[in-house]
């Protein structure tokens, strides 16, 4: 995985995602999900291409449960982006990094 994508929890979710002064795409997952796996090297190569300019964050649903009910995570992976601390879209499920990339470009500034 890459270095430059965080894993985030309860406690430190707030300081990475919601006080994020960039574009923040949230990846909420499980370590058995087969589909979860399937987008977490497209989630790297998007870290790589986008850094500096999105601020990529894993949340592991079965160990910050109160995050995924808070967000309103009922399927795996979801994704969601963030900026200045509001959801401006999701999206679930396995998508190409075409789509992720196009999906992110669309909402950055």
């Amino acid at each position: 995985m890459s270095d430059k994508i965080a894993h985030v929890t309860a406690a430190t979710f707030d300081a990475e995602v919601l006080k994020s002064k960039i574009l923040t795409l949230v990846d909420f997952w499980a370590s058995w999900c087969g589909p979860c796996r399937m987008i977490a090297p497209i989630l790297d190569q998007l870290a790589e291409q986008y850094a500096g300019r999105v601020k990529l964050c894993k949340v592991n649903v079965d160990e910050e449960s109160d995050l995924a009910e808070r967000y309103r995570v009922m399927s795996i992976p979801t994704i969601v982006l963030f900026r200045g601390g509001e959801v401006l879209q999701t999206s679930i499920g396995v998508k190409s990094k075409k789509v992720f990339a196009d999906w992110i470009d669309s909402n950055l500034e």
